[in-house]
């Protein structure tokens, strides 16, 4: 399945997926069952290489989202929705979520004035997300913000890209996930 984690190739004839939608190697193409096992294994694995996190933060989130009320496989969707990181990504200010983290981590954003540094901060309703002012330059912010344009962005979220800003006017719902994801088999995958 397409991820579109090397950001703005995604979308166009170089893609690699687009080329060749089959794994590497000899035995590529050919066709393998799988067990419900190895398909609830995959799509945890789907959902870390999305969001770009580690197994044990992924499992720190899914043990929050078991304790919160509500679906924990929807629960822990929006919680991984909301990451600085995700959210600098969706609003257009960086051409992939790893360019994020690297962009969050060397201190380029400011949420409600402040700077943070840390890619899993979590977002609430009302936040704003701006470019630091010795940032608003560099190419990567500029070339993003020009590639944002061909995406869409949520409705949860509210660019300002003219003034490096993005606004948090909602928190996320199930629907403003765009991935086919079907979190009820993570949360099989960890009920094991």
């Amino acid at each position: 399945m397409k991820l579109f984690l090397k950001g703005d190739r995604c979308y166009t004839d170089k893609c690699s997926f687009e080329r060749r939608p089959y794994p590497p190697g000899q035995h590529g193409q050919a066709r393998m069952k799988f067990s419900e096992f190895a398909l609830q294994l995959r799509e945890k694995q789907k959902v870390k290489r999305i969001y770009g996190i580690f197994e044990s933060q992924f499992r720190r989130y899914f043990r929050d989202s078991e304790q919160e009320k509500g679906v924990t496989g929807e629960t822990l969707l929006l919680k991984l929705e909301r990451r600085l990181d995700n959210t600098v990504y969706l609003l257009g200010f960086a051409s992939s979520r790893n360019e994020a983290k690297h962009l969050v981590k060397h201190s380029h954003f400011m949420v409600n004035g402040k700077m943070v540094n840390m890619p899993s901060y979590e977002l609430k309703k009302g936040d704003i997300i701006e470019v630091r002012e010795k940032s608003r330059q560099m190419d990567k912010v500029m070339a993003a913000i020009e590639g944002a344009k061909r995406r869409e962005i949520p409705k949860w979220l509210d660019p300002a890209h003219g003034d490096f800003k993005g606004t948090i006017k909602d928190t996320p719902t199930r629907e403003d996930v765009t991935f086919p994801i079907e979190e009820h088999m993570v949360v099989e995958y960890y009920s094991r």
